[in-house]
């Protein structure tokens, strides 16, 4: 709670109480992770048993907090553990200091800069003390100049950021050794779907061979939108956006009267419904129990089993309020000694902006998709039914967290759903067929190369945290892979891996993203595209994967709920074979 406070609170005081709260509560858990008679009757139940018995859940538990015991090296020699403990600190602050430096704007001198350049930055950018402020790439831009010079200085070399970046992935990999692990990388995915980095490059690595093959058609078609001349990185957003908006043939406004934030609710209240026998309920907030004007409150509850939980919805814009679509856990659930249980609350924040004066709030097709995401992440939490909080709902493996998440993503873009709750917001009629597919079939356009880039960014992120780092390398390392891994060529002179700021939070773990959608699209095409309001496979879902949280073994949780084995080439084949159906879908819809 108090991290959300911290976060999400609108008034100073409360973020200071909250800052100081969390600030104490990391003490006590300091305390607690270093206390060597905690660690070694847990270990000592562990191999020997406990005198009551425990259950596959208990066992599994207690495993992951000896790990935890053991990151922090409790296990080590005293010298040893005090060296993990300043590695640690370390890494946190140098963490911290990368991620602020990561946004920070490019400062150029135009004397330089060539006068048909200069004409087209100053117009884009301010200037301080007779130097441009290069803040973004500016990728959106119709002007080739611009974007062609923005990217170069936005993405250029920059001294503080290369030498927070080696120094953040030295540490890691001390860090690693001195634990017992082999890498960074191994340290980060033990108790993950994937297990280790061989698992994640076998992965990438089948994945890459196909999507090579299939982003070549999606390269050629961004060439012929640009007059047929060369596609560079940074002409990529603007020309695949150009290209969508073309096949649509509807602006996004259009889109929007179909999709109020109501008719979205019902929408989300049908599925759930269909799917758990589930409903959301609005409540009155109780003065005090709210922290900004237009938090609403949801009761989530099973027409048999009662309450299951609540959910606060902060959706709108504010001052201050931090733009990332987010969900939080403010309460876990976990069985109370009286056998009852503690039913979890969470918080779904989005970023809507909406004036009470412009009629109903309308939402963009991209607001769905995300607005449906983290209901799912939230219904996670809901459905989560473990003996203990520390494993209830999202709090399990990276790559097992974000699966029930990217499958609501499909209740969001896929029109045997759709067509259920899109209804115009005035005249209350249907989507039309034809608007209907050729929204559903854009998410598949340019899908094998979109793609792509995240595996390269996937398999940078391995590299760097399975090798042992050399000082101000990453960028030759980043231009050899991407020779590999990514259809545009390395922009000489460039290192936009100095801006990806989800080193810090995803180090060795953003391949997870991809390994969900593989597990997302298997759930979808086997069990759910049929019928995707099944109540049998919705209880399926629940009973065999969603109440486990992270309570069991993710491979193994995953493997049983899908019945088959989860390997590196069922999750490549899984993606694959989602591209290639939407490519068919796409075909059909913009011939």
């Amino acid at each position: 709670m108090a991290e959300f406070i911290r976060t999400a609170h609108p008034d100073k005081l409360f973020v200071t109480a909250a800052e100081d709260c969390c600030i104490s509560m990391n003490t006590i858990v300091e305390k607690l992770n270093t206390n060597k008679d905690l660690y070694t009757n847990l270990k000592q139940v562990i191999l020997d048993g406990d005198k009551h018995p425990m259950t596959e859940e208990d066992r599994h538990v207690a495993e992951l907090f000896l790990f935890d015991f053991e990151l922090n090296g409790i296990h080590l020699e005293e010298r040893k553990r005090q060296y993990v403990v300043n590695l640690n600190n370390f890494i946190l602050v140098t963490g911290q200091r990368f991620m602020v430096a990561a946004e920070k704007p490019r400062n150029v001198d135009p004397t330089g800069l060539p006068d048909v350049v200069y004409k087209v930055l100053s117009k884009e950018y301010s200037s301080s003390r007779g130097k441009l402020i290069v803040g973004h790439s500016n990728s959106h831009s119709d002007d080739p100049i611009l974007r062609e010079a923005a990217f170069k200085i936005y993405n250029g070399p920059n001294t503080e950021s290369e030498e927070l970046l080696d120094n953040l992935l030295e540490s890691r990999h001390k860090l690693a050794l001195t634990c017992g692990f082999p890498s960074f990388a191994h340290r980060a995915l033990k108790n993950s779907i994937a297990e280790n980095p061989y698992f994640v490059m076998k992965f990438l690595n089948i994945l890459n061979t196909e999507l090579r093959i299939r982003s070549v058609f999606d390269y050629k078609t961004m060439k012929k939108a640009n007059n047929n001349n060369i596609v560079s990185p940074w002409d990529v957003q603007y020309l695949t956006n150009k290209i969508k908006q073309n096949h649509l043939k509807y602006a996004m406004i259009d889109y929007a009267s179909y999709f109020s934030l109501g008719d979205c609710m019902e929408g989300l209240n049908m599925i759930f419904n269909s799917l758990y026998n589930i409903n959301l309920l609005f409540e009155d907030i109780k003065p005090g129990e709210g922290w900004a004007e237009q938090v609403y409150k949801l009761a989530v509850t099973h027409n048999t089993e009662g309450l299951l939980g609540y959910i606060y919805c902060d959706f709108f814009e504010r001052t201050g309020k931090l733009h990332n679509d987010s969900h939080y856990v403010v309460r876990g659930g976990r069985l109370l000694p009286n056998n009852s249980y503690q039913t979890p609350i969470v918080v779904v924040m989005l970023n809507v902006v909406w004036r009470e004066n412009h009629g109903p709030v309308l939402l963009h097709p991209g607001s769905v998709e995300n607005l449906f995401h983290e209901f799912g992440h939230a219904i996670h939490s809901m459905l989560g039914r473990t003996r203990y909080q520390h494993v209830n709902g999202t709090r399990c493996a990276t790559d097992l967290a974000e699966f029930p998440s990217v499958l609501m993503e499909y209740y969001a873009t896929q029109p045997q759903v759709i067509k259920h709750y899109a209804k115009h917001f005035k005249t209350r009629q249907p989507m039309p067929d034809d608007m209907l597919k050729k929204l559903c079939a854009s998410k598949y356009l340019f899908a094998a190369s979109e793609m792509q880039l995240q595996l390269f960014y996937s398999v940078l992120d391995q590299y760097y945290h399975t090798q042992a780092p050399r000082p101000s390398n990453t960028t030759d390392l980043l231009a050899k892979l991407q020779v590999e891994y990514y259809g545009l060529p390395y922009v000489k002179d460039t290192a936009w891996q100095l801006h990806f700021s989800h080193f810090v939070g995803y180090g060795a773990k953003y391949y997870s993203y991809l390994v969900s959608k593989a597990l997302a699209a298997h759930t979808w095409h086997a069990f759910l595209s049929n019928d995707p309001l099944n109540r049998i496979q919705g209880e399926r879902l629940r009973t065999e994967c969603l109440q486990y949280g992270g309570g069991k073994p993710a491979r193994k949780l995953v493997s049983d709920y899908l019945k088959t084995p989860v390997t590196p080439e069922l999750l490549a084949s899984s993606l694959i074979q989602d591209i290639d159906q939407g490519t068919e879908l796409s075909k059909m819809s913009f011939a």
